[in-house]
């Protein structure tokens, strides 16, 4: 019977054939362990000696790092080993011995693992970040589509900036200027006029070098945009999505949480409704930390943020941000013009900003305005303008950093284990 290693637990006490690699290999006198993995988990496989031909035993001997082969088996339980089972192995066909392996099981710096990425994937470490990724992504189209979202895809090249900034990689499009996206909000605006809720989830690139934990240059984002929306009504979507995140990888991702270490009481703790403070607030609260590097209208730097979100065990919201350092499609709060209606969501443990939302404005004179004070003269902004033309509404949105909410979820040291393969920019400026 062929099987993977995810389904020997409907096999116990029956035989199976499993391909697989060999991830590691201890001998002790007439029995070798097998540590095997296929693609869906590891598992154990325990050749004993008088209970094997010479022929393979002799194979299991010649068996290298990462050599791949076919192993047959009778599945039983074992709660000692951290699948909860273990392969008594009756024979195996080795497909191929494996060169020697660069990745060895002692410890390797983070840069010469994603020199190697390649092979970094299979790790168990690896392995297991990526599947947490992927339970991130499926509940991500889950949570959306069972609150009446669509997805809408916008485009990669673009004619200009979301955000008003020059902080873009710019490329010819035959004779015209144009640019790799660094948000899909400004199309996923033009889609909820026409679809009412909507999401996307696609790549993004920000022209800043940095070489922190927290940065990339090309990342992945999620980003709804909701007709007929409030500030408010954001920042329940919000909370309410990021606690589901996190639920769907408590639930389904026991044992890949277990392999990276992570500890899950602090997980446990993440459900809705999230705290909030002000802007003005934070303020107050880093002066009293004793930040002097901080005044009314800066934005804040990691430091800030982290210092923000150490005095809570779940995500915090910090709200109403002056206008002069959010973008220019913010919408003023009605109670004061020097603060816009937007938050940015902070992730507890030093992971920083994970979501930044707002309300868009919704009136044409004012948006006129904005491009005024913004020097939006470029045509290709004419269209975002025509939206509050046509049926103009109160609508908000926001936007999750993919890898970032991973690296939060999963407590990791570095953002660049949550990406599948290093992008070359990501190798220049880590």
């Amino acid at each position: 019977m062929k099987a993977t290693i995810s389904e020997v637990k409907n096999y116990i006490g029956k035989e199976v054939t499993i391909g697989s690699w060999l991830a590691n290999k201890r001998s002790s006198g007439k029995i070798q362990f097998l540590e095997l993995r296929d693609g869906t988990g590891f598992i154990q496989g325990v050749v004993l000696k008088n209970e094997v031909s010479d022929e393979d035993w002799e194979q299991a001997k010649e068996l290298t790092q990462e050599s791949s082969l076919y192993v047959t088996g009778t599945v039983r339980e074992d709660k000692r080993a951290p699948s909860g089972f273990e392969l008594t192995v009756t024979s195996l066909e080795t497909i191929q011995i494996a060169q020697e392996y660069p990745i060895t099981p002692k410890e390797h710096g983070v840069e010469f693992l994603m020199d190697h990425r390649h092979l970094w994937l299979r790790s168990s470490r690896q392995h297991a970040i990526l599947r947490i990724r992927d339970e991130v992504i499926k509940a991500t189209y889950d949570f959306f589509h069972d609150h009446g979202f669509i997805k809408v895809d916008p485009p990669i090249l673009t004619g200009s900036s979301a955000e008003g900034t020059t902080d873009l990689f710019h490329t010819k499009y035959f004779d015209r200027d144009a640019y790799l996206s660094q948000s899909g909000q400004l199309y996923m605006e033009a889609a909820a006029m026409a679809f009412g809720k909507v999401f996307s989830f696609g790549p993004a690139f920000r022209a800043e070098k940095s070489k922190t934990r927290r940065h990339l240059i090309e990342f992945w984002m999620i980003e709804p945009e909701m007709a007929f929306c409030d500030h408010e009504e954001n920042l329940k979507v919000q909370e309410n999505y990021v606690a589901y995140l996190v639920q769907e990888v408590l639930k389904n991702c026991q044992s890949e949480l277990k392999a990276i270490g992570r500890d899950t009481t602090k997980l446990e703790k993440i459900k809705a409704p999230f705290p909030r403070i002000s802007y003005d607030e934070a303020i107050d609260f880093l002066k009293k930390e004793g930040f002097e590097d901080i005044e009314w209208g800066d934005d804040f730097g990691s430091p800030h943020e982290t210092a923000i979100a150490e005095h809570f065990d779940v995500p915090v919201f910090v709200t109403e941000y002056p206008t002069k350092v959010k973008a220019f499609y913010m919408k003023p709060d009605p109670n004061r013009d020097d603060v816009v209606l937007c938050a940015d969501l902070l992730a507890p443990e030093g992971y920083g900003e994970i979501i930044g939302g707002s309300q868009r404005i919704d009136d044409l004179e004012l948006m006129k305005k904005r491009y005024e004070d913004f020097h939006l003269t470029d045509p290709s902004y004419k269209w975002y303008l025509e939206l509050r033309q046509y049926g103009s509404v109160p609508h908000s949105g926001f936007g999750l950093g993919l890898e970032r909410a991973i690296a939060w979820i999963c407590g990791l040291d570095h953002i660049r284990e949550t990406i599948p393969f290093p992008r070359l920019l990501n190798r220049i400026y880590p």
